[in-house]
């Protein structure tokens, strides 16, 4: 399990505790005439790690991708980080950001995919490298030394000036962790991260996953691999069409779910 969440340390230390880092409100997204998701309301203290399990076609990766602004909300409000993203509110109405600062907003979230995205014809080092050094987050010999450090972070020291392929689907993915970390994100995001990887590599993912949700960083995980979420994380949500259907501490929802939906998910994939 994860270290304390600065909710618990605040509770602990008697300080009032911070706010969300993730405050998702009212959230509705449709694509056509199907609504994916109803009006989510979802949110995440600094430090907290958490997952987001349900079946296929639930909405969770749709959730994701609305916290950066990938997917564009139809209603609701996301902030992060106390920045409303991807609008600006003038008097009561929302007006949509132009892309060059959604993309600015961006930097405060790190996000993983299922497939691994990397540019072929760039090193390890320069995929790692390629965003830092656009977006100016600090000289390039100071880039170059984070990515380093964040190779062999991941176990992956030696890799820097191999090509993505010449490595397994597990190295990429590490590879692809590195560089969103490389952006300094205050939370980071995984859509289902170990869903592409054959079966023998899902580990060496997982490994680098439980590493970082022991550094104390925000983390939103969707994924299959629910007795790992059970181990890391702080809370599990569980969403069916669009809708979170529960949402507690994570050894509480694995060991005794509340809703029925939910016990009939978990009976069938654990």
């Amino acid at each position: 399990m994860t270290q304390q969440t600065s909710v618990q340390a605040a509770a602990a230390s008697g300080v009032a505790p911070l706010p969300p880092i993730v405050e998702i409100s009212s959230v509705s997204k449709s694509y056509g005439n199907v609504e994916v998701l109803h009006g989510v309301d979802f949110r995440v203290m600094p430090g907290e790690v958490v997952a987001i399990i349900g079946p296929s076609g639930s909405g969770k990766s749709t959730l994701l991708r609305c916290i950066n602004h990938l997917e564009q909300i139809d209603s609701g409000t996301v902030v992060v980080a106390d920045e409303l993203i991807g609008y600006r509110r003038s008097g009561g109405d929302l007006f949509e950001l132009p892309e060059r600062l959604t993309a600015k907003q961006r930097r405060a979230t790190g996000m993983v995919f299922q497939s691994f995205n990397l540019f072929p014809h760039l090193t390890v080092l320069e995929n790692i490298t390629l965003a830092p050094l656009k977006h100016r987050v600090s000289s390039k010999a100071e880039v170059a030394a984070e990515a380093h450090r964040l190779l062999d972070k991941v176990g992956l020291g030696e890799k820097a000036r191999s090509y993505p392929g010449e490595l397994s689907g597990g190295q990429q993915q590490r590879v692809a962790i590195a560089r969103a970390l490389a952006m300094k994100p205050q939370v980071m995001l995984f859509d289902e991260p170990t869903s592409a990887l054959d079966p023998e590599l899902v580990g060496e993912v997982l490994e680098v996953l439980k590493q970082l949700a022991e550094t104390g960083m925000t983390m939103i995980v969707v994924t299959h691999e629910i007795a790992f979420a059970g181990q890391i994380c702080d809370r599990i949500v569980f969403m069916e069409d669009g809708r979170i259907v529960e949402d507690g501490p994570a050894a509480q929802v694995l060991a005794g779910p509340r809703e029925e939906r939910t016990r009939t998910f978990l009976s069938r994939v654990l």
